[in-house]
């Protein structure tokens, strides 16, 4: 245990630099969207793209996992709205607060940190969760949230546009672009590859900086809005559910799947297991503020399974591999 947090220390001590430094306002909060288009449109597909280059194509295209995920993903989404809904909490908040549940952090944390634990075939099944929240969850969400609105077309457009973020997000065509070069071994440009790698260097040290300043931005900004107390039942079971229930549902629908006789690789299972207990994606914080959702809400469930995981995920890590 001791060395799977000598592994794991790091990453969370550059999560918690970014929030100090934007707390104590040596990183001024205009900054911190300029750090977040530099790791999103630049540092961070650069690093898939190097990560799915280098991956065998059959890794990449594994159905069998991306079922199993893709299950676990709809299973969560639909718990979680469902138990979420009541007089204070509509279909706006309850979907956001389903993304969260189900969205890990796997393309600013994830990626790095499983293939800093388990090697470079991490990277294969870890990216194909990328792909499946990216596509399916966000968008899912994002359409269920538009239910609250008298428009019966609301929901419709709200997927349309999801999808046409998805089409303008890089990070589902550079995992599509890697996956394309290692499919057909091609070799880049020493000089091209060479700008590539130095990006994807950048990433890993970046993004998780910028997670923790995201996480100020948002609980800043939240607390700005709010006129009373949030009661802890409103995001402490929504942490506690992506923490320990995401990952024990992929671990049993994983088993389930291998012995009902799915090809489901046992390395790509424990993989998955691992992205489901990383904490919730920080941008899904963004999301909630374009959509008008309760960010406080959402920027706490973002913090707690942010700082809670550092035990959490070490446990899981203990407990998987």
């Amino acid at each position: 245990m001791l060395d799977i947090l000598f592994i794991t220390f790091p990453f969370f001590a550059l999560v918690l630099c970014g929030y100090l430094a934007a707390r104590r306002r040596m990183l001024p909060l205009d900054a911190i969207p300029g750090l977040n288009t530099f790791v999103l449109y630049f540092a961070l597909p650069c690093m898939l793209f190097r990560f799915g280059s280098t991956t065998p194509i059959a890794q990449l295209l594994d159905g069998a996992a991306i079922i199993v995920y893709l299950v676990c993903a709809l299973i969560c989404v639909g718990f979680v709205v469902w138990v979420s809904m009541n007089r204070r909490i509509g279909w706006n908040d309850a979907s956001f607060g389903a993304l969260v549940a189900a969205f890990p952090n796997t393309g600013f944390m994830g990626v790095p940190l499983l293939v800093a634990l388990l090697g470079a075939k991490a990277a294969g099944p870890a990216i194909l969760t990328i792909l499946v929240d990216l596509l399916i969850t966000s968008s899912l969400c994002i359409a269920l949230s538009r239910l609250d609105g008298a428009d019966e077309q609301g929901a419709s457009r709200a997927a349309k546009n999801a999808l046409r973020g998805v089409a303008l997000n890089p990070m589902p065509w550079a995992i599509v672009a890697g996956g394309v070069a290692s499919a057909l071994q091609l070799q880049l440009y020493k000089p091209v590859a060479q700008t590539l790698g130095l990006l994807a260097d950048a990433a890993s040290p970046v993004a998780l900086f910028t997670i923790g300043a995201i996480l100020w931005r948002s609980q800043f900004h939240a607390a700005q809005r709010e006129h009373a107390p949030m009661p802890w039942r409103d995001y402490v079971p929504v942490a506690v559910f992506k923490l320990v229930v995401h990952p024990l549902l992929v671990l049993v629908v994983g088993v389930g799947a291998i012995a009902a006789g799915l090809p489901l690789n046992k390395f790509a299972a424990s993989v998955m297991v691992l992205v489901a207990a990383l904490p919730s994606a920080s941008n899904v914080s963004m999301l909630a503020e374009r959509f008008s959702a309760d960010t406080g809400r959402i920027a706490r469930i973002i913090l707690l399974t942010t700082a809670a995981s550092f035990l959490t995920f070490s446990g899981a890590v203990a407990l998987v591999i």
